[in-house]
């Protein structure tokens, strides 16, 4: 890789999304409610970084309900996992020249 900084994806200039895309890279899926806890945000904040990952086709949503209540579980896509592999790999590059 010539030059990593080339091949860092603006998307995950967030640490939110960094940290969205991160615990779901370990998760088979999480909850909404699971993803606030862990990245301890509002709503409205998380909601926004969910949807820019989604509009990427970085992740997946699904809506479905348990018992009466709605709930909507996250996963990541092939594409999401491997533009976030290609990311990190990037960033890995960057440190090892500073070294």
């Amino acid at each position: 890789m010539k030059d990593p900084i080339q091949h860092l994806n603006k998307i995950f200039d967030s640490r939110i999304r960094i940290g969205i895309m991160s615990a779901l890279a370990v998760n088979e899926k999480l909850n909404f409610n699971d993803l606030k806890g862990i990245m301890d945000v509002t709503d409205g904040n998380l909601a926004t970084h969910l949807k820019t990952l989604e509009e990427h086709e970085y992740i997946k949503v699904q809506k479905g309900f348990v018992g009466r209540k709605t709930n909507t579980t996250y996963s990541i896509t092939k594409a999401g996992h491997k533009a976030f592999t290609d990311h990190l790999n990037a960033l890995e590059e960057i440190i090892k020249k500073m070294k």
